[in-house]
């Protein structure tokens, strides 16, 4: 039988080191003021941390319902997926929001859906390199505009040796129209208010229909002079000149006056719409309307080969 020695009960023998096989004698920690031995959480960390913390370790710990949750793959169907991302709130440990039984600490808003006018900026915002496009229609615009000023003013001071108002009065009367005075100052209106405001790229659509309407009205004056179609230039009835005008104002309408202009803000300054097509339709009935009114007659009459009989 082997013999069975007690420990020894006296603190003051626990105390003291002890000795290891080599001889030397084993360090004792310090005690703390508790009479506890101090340690460091290195040496144990699982021990320090279960010891001195509540950990939690499931949904129960956690004041969570695993049934309220969605999961990932409900998210990936369409609806807002959650997820613990903290403790919950500080009112109570299991407290939802309003909003379906989610958590309102973990829920993830849905990606907010592209709208048309988003869409439409950011297509804008990728069509910013235009390259010369604003500057020819700058030059077309300041050509065109300065042309029609030059014939207002012809009409309306005489200068660059122009007939002046009362010159123009009886061009007018002499040409058949019935109401000369009124004919004269649509006319100088048109051809000078429209080209101004086209040169400065200013309302465009109102003054490229409004230049539109009074060289289509001055192309079916000249038509109507003699039977058969008069577009050659080398007479005096010759609409070539007004044709190119009328083609070219028609082109403003549907091109917009670019970025070179005080429009450059408005829609129709680089991407004009239907409403180009209603200015078009506009002006060429204001030309007919007017030159039924205050001249007459059917400038169409006998145009080309369709009509040899008035040849």
């Amino acid at each position: 039988m082997g013999l069975v020695t007690d420990k020894s009960s006296d603190p003051s023998e626990s105390a003291q080191p002890k000795s290891s096989a080599s001889g030397a004698p084993t360090p004792v920690p310090p005690a703390s003021s508790t009479g506890k031995p101090v340690t460091s959480p290195f040496d144990s960390p699982t021990q320090q941390i279960s010891t001195s913390k509540n950990v939690p370790r499931t949904d129960d710990d956690l004041g969570l319902d695993p049934d309220d949750v969605p999961s990932a793959k409900s998210g990936a169907a369409g609806t807002p997926a959650t997820a613990a991302v903290g403790a919950t709130d500080s009112t109570s440990s299991g407290s939802k929001s309003d909003t379906g039984g989610q958590y309102s600490y973990a829920s993830i808003p849905p990606a907010a859906a592209t709208t048309s006018s988003t869409a439409t900026l950011q297509r804008r915002t990728r069509e910013t390199r235009r390259g010369t496009l604003d500057f020819g229609l700058l030059i077309l615009r300041l050509v065109i505009g300065g042309t029609f000023i030059y014939h207002g003013l012809q009409k309306l001071a005489g200068w660059f040796h122009g007939p002046g108002i009362d010159g123009t009065k009886a061009m007018m009367e002499g040409g058949g129209w019935d109401y000369p005075s009124l004919s004269a100052a649509l006319l100088i209106a048109g051809e000078l208010g429209g080209g101004i405001l086209l040169v400065l790229g200013l309302a465009t659509p109102l003054a490229a229909g409004a230049l539109l309407s009074t060289i289509l009205g001055a192309w079916m004056w000249k038509q109507g002079m003699l039977p058969g179609f008069q577009y050659n230039m080398a007479t005096k009835t010759g609409t070539e000149y007004e044709s190119v005008l009328s083609g070219v104002l028609v082109a403003i309408l549907f091109t917009g006056p670019g970025r070179l202009s005080i429009d450059r803000a408005r829609g129709w300054a680089t991407r004009p719409g239907w409403g180009s097509v209603l200015i078009l339709v506009l002006a060429v009935a204001a030309a007919i309307a007017t030159y039924l009114f205050l001249h007459g007659g059917n400038p169409l009459q006998g145009i080309g080969p369709f009509d040899a009989k008035t040849t």
